[in-house]
């Protein structure tokens, strides 16, 4: 129990309860599938939620069933029931944050931007943000501040009502809000190859599945492997290690094996391709030379190699003997040739 996460969780309710009744058919807001997702990140130890809750009656009795603390902003004449709720929620969680020291994950159910300076204080307070929010309400400012971000509509037990016919139009979308791109399995093998290269170049030591995933929510907080169709960030791994794009090896804690690059097949068969380009066509510049060799093989990419840019493969190659790289100053560029032999 001692190495578990000890976290505290805090809803601004009226966000989330208005975001699914709005965006997501009609729904009232469960708490439930926010709960299991949690439950598989560390142990909760406070729940508390803010709202005015003579709005939200029967919602309620639902968070009193879940052991949810309820914090109460009525609506006072001359005042923003809002940001009265806001406020609250902020000082309770720094003070928590000072006062609680084993509390290691701050988890904010919120999609307003308005919380990006709290996330951005309780990580320089050395605590893990979480946050949660209704997709088509959420500031494309939040996710990106967060260690890890969960879209409710996205978490596992949240049944979406299929939206009844009408006539009139749906309500535009702000511009605030976050935009999530289509998951790309080819864009996949490129993030996974592209991070285990800087792992293994910048960390001591192997690069294990933990540190990987870890390592992958840095660099995009929303990411998730159920949104390319795997169950568990293990099952990605290995349909990733059956396309030698990676390697996986026997780690020191089970299930937690270690991960690294192929050191052969595909990289020196990348380096003959580049050869042939380059014997092909005599010395020629680094630019455009990438179409050239992807008229050959049409899926190339460097980065599922684990190359940063086309020019750190092409230094990789040079280093390995396929060609010679030098820099011209005439051509301002570098220009590439076929080895003598």
């Amino acid at each position: 129990m001692d190495q578990e996460e000890r976290i505290a969780l805090f809803l601004d309710y009226e966000n989330l309860a208005i975001g699914a009744r709005d965006h997501l058919g009609g729904m009232t807001f469960d708490l439930r599938p926010v709960t299991d997702a949690l439950a598989e990140r560390g142990r909760v130890v406070v729940r508390r939620a803010y709202a005015d809750w003579s709005y939200f009656d029967e919602d309620r009795r639902l968070l009193t069933r879940s052991h949810v603390e309820l914090i109460d902003i009525p609506q006072k004449m001359g005042a923003s029931r809002k940001n009265a709720a806001d406020i609250k929620m902020v000082v309770d969680a720094l003070e928590l944050a000072f006062e609680r020291a084993y509390i290691s994950t701050f988890v904010l159910c919120t999609g307003d931007s308005d919380f990006t300076p709290l996330v951005h204080k309780l990580r320089e307070l050395n605590k893990r943000v979480i946050g949660v929010g209704v997709e088509r309400t959420t500031s494309a400012l939040l996710p990106p501040a967060c260690d890890e971000f969960l879209f409710y509509d996205r978490l596992e037990g949240v049944e979406i009502p299929a939206a009844p016919a009408a006539r009139k139009k749906p309500a535009p979308v702000p511009e605030t809000v976050i935009d999530t791109p289509a998951r790309d399995p080819e864009s996949l093998a490129t993030l996974v190859a592209q991070t285990v290269s800087g792992l293994q170049h910048s960390a001591s030591g192997t690069v294990t599945a933990s540190t990987l995933k870890r390592t992958l929510l840095r660099k995009d907080p929303t990411f998730s492997e159920a949104e390319y169709g795997f169950r568990a960030f293990g099952e990605l791994l290995r349909h990733l290690a059956g396309r030698n794009v990676i390697e996986l090896g026997d780690g020191q804690a089970k299930g937690d094996p270690e991960v690294s690059l192929p050191e052969h097949g595909d990289r020196e068969a990348a380096f003959i391709l580049l050869k042939a380009a380059v014997t092909d066509a005599g010395p020629v510049a680094l630019s455009g030379l990438k179409n050239r060799v992807r008229k050959v093989a049409p899926d190339f990419s460097e980065k599922k190699l684990g190359y940063r840019s086309f020019l750190q493969f092409a230094k990789a190659a040079a280093t390995a003997g396929a060609i010679d790289l030098a820099w011209s100053p005439e051509a301002d560029d570098y220009l590439l040739t076929s080895v003598k032999e």
